[in-house]
């Protein structure tokens, strides 16, 4: 399981995963490898992009990575609760602000 918020583009985002020397990546395919080299010296921006998107759907094929999601930020769920406070900020999917969620009274 990985994850990154590493600032740039897809490439600087691809580095840290999807090639072997990656500082989140746990093993790697050497033609990805070969293809990532490649857009690295590439100076045409098209030629660039269509290798990252090679990479991409090469990783998408032999299923590199699988969504997996934990949520750990605090929502108000649960019998007790009378106003969560989900999404009063949109697009904020926990609840927030938290002086807004409500205990039913009791």
């Amino acid at each position: 399981m990985c994850g990154t918020g590493r600032y740039g583009n897809a490439a600087t985002r691809l580095e840290e995963m999807a090639v072997t020397w990656g500082s989140t990546a746990y093993g790697g395919y050497p033609d990805i490898d070969e293809l990532f080299k490649q857009q690295d010296v590439e100076t045409d921006h098209s030629k660039r992009e269509a290798l990252l998107h090679r990479i991409q759907q090469l990783i998408h094929e032999r299923v590199m990575f699988g969504p997996i999601w934990e949520y750990i930020w605090p929502s108000a769920v649960g019998p007790r609760v009378e106003e969560p406070a989900l999404l009063l900020i949109n697009p904020y999917p926990w609840s927030a602000p938290l002086e807004d969620v409500r205990l039913k009274p009791e």
